[in-house]
Formats: structure tokens, sequence, C-alpha cells
């Protein structure tokens, strides 16, 4: 007899399952099997995410369940899901905004570029911690679930009232300012002093392209995620932004051309016929009038 608690015991009609009387009055009733191979440990902060689509969850769910190297690209998961491109599309967007996804662009050398996508079983997870983290196949299985538990944020770090905040270098001042602003345009783009500090050089460079401060927060607010979809990790996101982003050099100016330097007029000398100021080179000058004078009196002689 097969064990019921196995997966060889799971066909398409199983033996009816008898409520226990203790059971809630309402709501769904849980039949809990503790998986020895083939499962995948997803945390409660995504699986009960408060602002993640059902679709969102969904596919994260399956990320998380592939091995590293997987095809997790738009086409290849619309031929996976029932949903088409557009939902598919709209909850990777919400994951990368999420800080559940990272789309990250590297360089292949050559001027070539290619986009890898990193997959974050916890935002703000590394490499190295999730490593080092004891493995949950290891801790003991309760077959009870115990209540969810809700994370509470890290309080920020507290400066004492003798100690100045620290302040960015001066060369990134203006970057500086372009980063702290940016929380009057959306509040979801509020960083902290680390952030700023980190993100200023990025910025330097998009004004060192001949980009303003103006455009510079344009573009990095321009096309936000909608409102009601949260930025868990605004200086990723912007980080980002400012590599995917980033505009060329503007060309070198071509110098114009010299302008011809017009003659010099000739100089006021007075007309040996009738005093009469005029401008010639001539050494005997001679007004128009005094000119025709003399040719007809020359003709009449």
């Amino acid at each position: 007899m097969a064990d019921p608690q196995s997966n060889a015991a799971v066909s398409a009609h199983p033996v009816p399952f008898d409520i226990p009387v203790d059971a809630p009055r309402a709501g769904v009733i849980r039949v809990r099997h503790r998986h020895r191979d083939r499962f995948t440990v997803v945390g409660n902060h995504l699986a009960q995410h408060p602002k993640l689509s059902a679709a969102a969850i969904g596919i994260a769910v399956h990320i998380q369940s592939l091995p590293d190297g997987a095809d997790v690209t738009v086409k290849r998961l619309t031929l996976r899901f029932r949903e088409g491109e557009i939902t598919v599309r709209r909850a990777l967007n919400e994951l990368v905004a999420a800080g559940y996804l990272e789309r990250r662009r590297v360089a292949l050398g050559g001027g070539r570029f290619a986009t890898r996508v990193i997959s974050y079983d916890r935002p703000g997870t590394t490499r190295d911690a999730a490593a080092t983290s004891p493995s949950p196949r290891s801790a003991p299985v309760r077959e009870s679930s115990p209540a969810p538990v809700r994370e509470r944020p890290a309080p920020p770090p507290v400066t004492p009232p003798s100690a100045a905040p620290p302040s960015p270098p001066p060369a990134s001042e203006v970057a500086a300012a372009v980063l702290a602003r940016l929380r009057t345009v959306d509040p979801r783009l509020l960083l902290s002093w680390r952030d700023v500090r980190e993100l200023a050089p990025a910025v330097d460079t998009w004004l060192g392209q001949g980009v303003g401060p103006e455009q510079v927060t344009r573009t990095l607010t321009a096309a936000l995620p909608p409102e009601h979809v949260p930025i868990h990790q605004p200086a990723r996101f912007l980080a980002y932004r400012l590599d995917s982003m980033l505009p060329p050099p503007l060309p070198a100016e071509v110098p114009e051309a010299p302008r011809p330097t017009p003659p010099a007029r000739p100089p006021l000398v007075s007309c040996d016929g009738c005093e009469r100021a005029i401008r010639t080179y001539d050494e005997k000058p001679m007004c128009a009038d005094c000119r025709q004078d003399a040719a007809d009196a020359a003709g009449v002689a």
C-alpha cells in the first residue's frame, strides 16, 4: 500500500479528506505534506506580498524553482504559461521594481553588451550571504504552519546630535543635489546618504556628457511604474537607468571659417578743384563734378 503522504499517492481522485473537528469554521483548510525532494522554499514575503499581482508572484515562484542558466525571457515565459506577452512583461516589471529581479547590462567586449537577469530569493540578499546561510532542508520541519510573521524594516541609523551627516565629495555637489531632490518628484525615489554617494559619480558622468541637471531629473523620473507599485530598491532602480540610458558625448564643434576682412575705406581728402571732401586714393584727387568739368573743357579745346 502506498504511503498517503508520498508523491506516488497523488492521483486524479484522491481519498476524501475528513475535516477535523477543531478546524476553523471558515476559510481554507490546508492538508500539509512534508516534501523530501523536488521542492522549492519560498518566503512568505513573496507568497503573501501585499502589492504584487498574482501573475507576478506565480512567475517569481517559477523562476526561483529553475536552475542557474534557465531561460526566463518574456518569449520563453509566454510559451510556458497561458498568460499573454503583455501580462508576463508587466509581471516581470513588477518583480524588478520590487527587487526580486534585476536586469544588469554587462559588457561583452568589442562594443557589445548583453542583459543578464538576476533573481533574488529575497530582495537585498547577496550571493555570499545566501551561500553561508544554513540550508532550509537541514532544519526540522514542523507539521503545523506557524502564524505569518510580518517583517519589520530595519530602523535607520541614528546620527548623534553632535555629528554632522556625511557630505558627498565637492566635485559631486551638483550630482548629489539632483539625486536628493528626486524624492520631491516621486516619494518612492527616497535615497539615503550612502545611496547618494554611490550614485553621484554616475550622475557626474551624465553632466560631463553635456546633460543639464534638469534633463537628468526628467530622464530618471520618466515612465516610472504605476503609483500603486512600490519601488523597494530605488538605488538599484536608478543605477540601472543611469547605466542603460547614458547618452553619448556631444560631437566636437566644427570651428567656423574665418570671415574675410572687408577692405579699408579710402581716406578723406579735399578735391583739388572745389575743396569738397571726397574719399579716394588718387594723388590728384578730384570729385566727379570737377572731373566732368575738366573733361568738358578739354573737349571744347
